[in-house]
């Protein structure tokens, strides 16, 4: 698979924002996206009563709204906790291999040219009692892309993230600070400046422009 393993630095720090961004750029481009977000919480029933994820949602339209069943997203529960508490309070358990075979099944048999997979919450989010958010990604073996804030705080957070993903033996393919509204633009210069002086990779700064996402899409990792 071509693609990244998408993880934030916390909960609500703009991954899904970044990866539909990416995957409408890449649309834009003529790229085949296949978006895959196999884990949701905080869900709420839709019109049929099924429980429905708002950014497994977002991220199939992104690609495209070509994804259906299972490609749309996997598991999805009604608690806003971490995987493996939703699904205890749910009464069932998360299979890691289950969600690794739809994400290679699903990129292999829509011919998709860049592939991404976001995880939910933070690098050390527990899916099962034995295996976290970083077990995802190493089994998915995909580059990692880690979104964070732009704003206060995201300087030590990044890092920290950054670290623990080295320590697990997965390479960072580069970070994106998720700017809002809110967030001041000399602020959100200045933590990148300070993040890379500690890491020389990508730093971006995602903002009204999806221009600054291109060498992300023209470039993306090879994983085998």
């Amino acid at each position: 698979m071509n693609g990244y393993f998408v993880t934030g630095t916390d909960t609500d720090v703009g991954k899904t924002y970044v990866a539909c961004a990416i995957a409408r750029q890449a649309r834009a481009q003529g790229h085949k996206i296949f978006a895959f977000k196999p884990i949701e919480s905080g869900c709420v029933p839709g019109p049929d009563g099924q429980l429905v994820g708002a950014d497994q949602e977002l991220l199939a339209k992104a690609a495209g709204d070509w994804q259906q069943g299972p490609l749309r997203g996997l598991y999805r529960f009604a608690l806003p906790a971490a995987p493996l508490v939703a699904a205890e309070a749910a009464r069932t358990t998360i299979d890691l291999a289950q969600i690794v075979q739809t994400a290679h099944h699903g990129a292999a048999d829509s011919l998709a040219t860049l592939t991404l997979v976001e995880g939910a919450g933070g690098w050390r989010v527990p899916i099962t009692e034995d295996a976290d958010m970083s077990t995802l990604a190493r089994a998915l073996s995909l580059p990692v892309l880690v979104a964070a804030r732009a704003g206060l705080g995201t300087i030590n957070h990044t890092l920290l993230t950054m670290e623990a993903i080295h320590r697990d033996g997965l390479s960072v393919a580069g970070v994106v600070l998720s700017r809002r509204l809110e967030d001041d633009l000399e602020a959100a210069q200045s933590n990148r400046f300070e993040i890379n002086r500690r890491w020389p990779g990508r730093v971006l700064i995602l903002g009204a422009i999806p221009t600054d996402l291109d060498c992300l899409i023209q470039a993306p990792r090879i994983s085998t």
